[in-house]
């Protein structure tokens, strides 16, 4: 259904991964899609994941895409994309996902090692594109939105926000990336702009394949690794881009701003499956997190409720066991 006609998008960092898939879920909707990006179309280089390619897959799905070439560690190209948004659209711009992430390779070099072990540039590499990025995209988008009074910003976070995973400035950046949203929502709430922080659980993207290689070459007796080794409960970019296209058709969101949401629980509010049919659980389920640390059960998941651990619980949680 084509809930989002006549709605604008922007999705910031779309070439692959997470950002290809909320663009096609946006696009199957009905939205007009920006996305960014640095590379623009294939090359002997071997990039994986460029504009051209997620454009065509938002063609495919029956959605307007139209790629721009950034860099969003140059501020002025973003100013410029934002410019040419309001010239093209007269002033429109429903939705934006704040979703650049360049560092993931950084993440990949540095993986299993504690961050003093590396120079400091670590930080910049994993938050100047990423945190940095989402509060100046932020900055043009609400110009616009303020305009017409009305407005959706999505900050693409993690559960590392909550819990170690890719190591000190990975977390700290997540962290602040569900403040950011927070904070901005208090001063977007005026305008009825709604801001939210978006967990996804564990996405199947090209990279997190790769790390899942990675993963299985430790502990095998860590529930974790039994996890990423039968790919238990993951979802697909896609399922990340459909829960945002349904968020956006709601008519009233503000009772949502401010706040963490995770995908899983709003797939389920809105009745979202992923693209094989399925609907993946909550990260804090006791249907995910009983045959994580059990395997045997992930056969029977339908025997265990889907009973979400209360906020207060899982943060105590983590800070008992920080390592998931």
């Amino acid at each position: 259904m084509k809930n989002l006609k006549g709605k604008v998008a922007l999705v910031t960092g779309a070439t692959r991964g997470i950002g290809k898939g909320i663009a096609i879920g946006l696009g199957e909707a009905g939205a007009t899609v920006y996305i960014t990006g640095r590379t623009l179309e294939p090359s002997d280089e071997n990039i994986s994941g460029t504009l051209l390619e997620t454009q065509q897959a938002v063609i495919d799905a029956g959605g307007v895409c139209i790629p721009v070439q950034v860099d969003h560690s140059d501020d002025e190209q973003v100013r410029l994309l934002f410019e040419r948004i309001e010239t093209e659209q007269k002033g429109q711009l429903d939705i934006l996902v704040n979703n650049v992430f360049s560092g993931v390779k950084e993440i990949g070099n540095a993986f299993g090692q504690p961050f003093w072990k590396h120079d400091p540039s670590l930080w910049d590499a994993i938050n100047n594109v990423g945190l940095r990025s989402h509060y100046i995209a932020s900055v043009y988008a609400a110009r616009l939105m303020n305009k017409r009074q009305q407005g959706l910003i999505c900050t693409i976070s993690s559960w590392g926000g909550l819990s170690y995973i890719f190591g000190a400035a990975y977390g700290v950046g997540k962290a602040a990336c569900d403040r950011l949203a927070s904070d901005m929502a208090v001063e977007l709430k005026p305008d009825n702009i709604t801001s939210v922080s978006l967990w996804p659980g564990i996405v199947g993207t090209e990279e997190m394949f790769r790390f899942s290689e990675k993963w299985k070459t430790e502990d095998e007796k860590e529930p974790q690794n039994s996890t990423m080794r039968d790919y238990y409960n993951w979802e697909t970019p896609l399922f990340t881009g459909r829960v945002i296209a349904a968020l956006a058709d709601q008519q009233n969101t503000m009772n949502l701003t401010g706040k963490v949401q995770i995908i899983a629980e709003l797939a389920q509010r809105y009745n979202i499956v992923d693209e094989n049919g399925n609907r993946p659980v909550s990260l804090r389920s006791l249907r995910f997190i009983v045959p994580s640390a059990i395997p045997a059960l992930k056969k029977y998941p339908w025997l265990i409720p889907d009973l979400k651990i209360p906020w207060f619980v899982l943060q105590w949680t983590m800070l008992q066991s920080p390592k998931i």
